[in-house]
């Protein structure tokens, strides 16, 4: 569609040549009749927003910020932001994480902090914490139910992401993290223009190998080179299955079904082959033949951290809200998830590590 406005000022839904919300013609022009934003264009205030100014002062506190993206949903995005906050936490840093995904809120859940309630003081909403130097802010602390469901158009959505940026107390720190939900809609486009004065380090985006995902991730590359946000790498999630072979079940077909074997099969195993046990199995989930993520990064002229393979193990410390790399529970993930951390933390200079 196009449209005459500058980027970021255009609601999704406008009509085909949209003069932009910040234009003296917004609600006015012949090409707003019959918008369902007319009405509201041609009554709002116009010029530079007030509100720009503080979450200007407000982020001046704040060293660091990275957003994780990802064109496809399901991809891993929310785990990744979990581990990377839970990760820079466990190197001493102060860390906020910031959860933008107005319609579908899982951090509370990865952060293991469901049920828990925004306070407010004079300085702002306070974030919950996880830790003393490890904040977390969502719409889901928000929610009186859980499964209630949040059905929001563009503008309220936009509103709450602003408050979230102009009135959360994070104090100083050195890394904020805004997870952001899937896509190049709304919420991005208003996370970008809230903070374009501010100095956003970059996006990371998180994909998985085979190519339904990664068409979307070269739309949310190309989104970020067209807003001015660079891309500090791209994260090949679930990059193979990884799981030692003693985590192993075994099921045995019959015509009335499957019945569980694992105890027979492992009671032979370890007669017969026990050197087996000391084993990690690997499967391809996913069809990376035609290179991955690796090399459309190669194409796109963009970085690549690095490959994450899918670990049961991880999923669970998702699930139940806890770090990865706290012990060894998470051997085939928590390596590969540090190594492409600490890359990441490399191109993110200053005083902040």
């Amino acid at each position: 569609m196009e449209n005459g406005g500058s980027k970021g000022d255009i609601p999704e839904d406008a009509n085909a040549h949209c003069p932009g919300t910040q234009s003296e013609e917004a609600g006015k022009a012949d090409s707003c009749a019959g918008c369902p934003n007319q009405q509201i264009c041609a009554t709002a205030p116009k010029g530079p927003d007030p509100d720009l100014v503080a979450i200007a002062e407000r982020m001046a506190t704040v060293k660091h910020k990275i957003l994780v993206l990802s064109g496809k949903g399901g991809v891993g995005k929310s785990t990744f932001s979990a581990q990377l906050s839970f990760a820079l936490a466990e190197k001493d840093l102060q860390v906020g994480l910031l959860d933008i995904d107005i319609c579908g809120p899982s951090i509370p859940k990865m952060l293991g902090l469901e049920g828990q309630d925004i306070h407010q003081s004079n300085l702002g909403w306070s974030p919950i914490y996880v830790e003393s130097n490890l904040g977390v802010m969502s719409i889901g602390f928000m929610l009186p139910n859980p499964d209630d469901a949040v059905i929001w158009r563009g503008p309220r959505k936009n509103g709450l992401i602003k408050q979230f940026l102009k009135d959360v107390d994070w104090g100083e720190i050195d890394y904020l993290v805004v997870d952001a939900p899937p896509g190049t809609s709304d919420e991005h486009i208003s996370i970008v223009q809230y903070l374009q004065a501010t100095e956003v380090d970059g996006a990371i985006i998180v994909t998985t190998p085979q190519q339904v995902s990664l068409i979307d991730v070269r739309k949310e590359i190309n989104f970020c080179k067209k807003v001015g946000v660079p891309v500090l790498g791209v994260v090949e999630n679930m990059s193979g299955l990884r799981q030692p072979f003693s985590d192993l079940k075994f099921m045995k077909p019959g015509a009335a079904g499957e019945t569980d074997a694992t105890e027979w099969a492992m009671n032979y195993i370890k007669e017969n082959a026990p050197d087996l046990l000391s084993v990690v199995a690997c499967s391809e989930v996913f069809d990376s033949s035609r290179g991955g993520a690796e090399a459309m990064c190669i194409e796109m002229g963009v970085p690549f951290l690095g490959k994450v393979p899918m670990d049961p193990q991880l999923c669970k410390a998702a699930e139940e809200g806890r770090s990865c790399f706290v012990d060894q529970r998470c051997s085939a993930s928590a390596p590969a998830l540090k190594s492409i951390i600490d890359k990441l933390i490399k191109t993110t200079p200053g005083d902040g590590v």
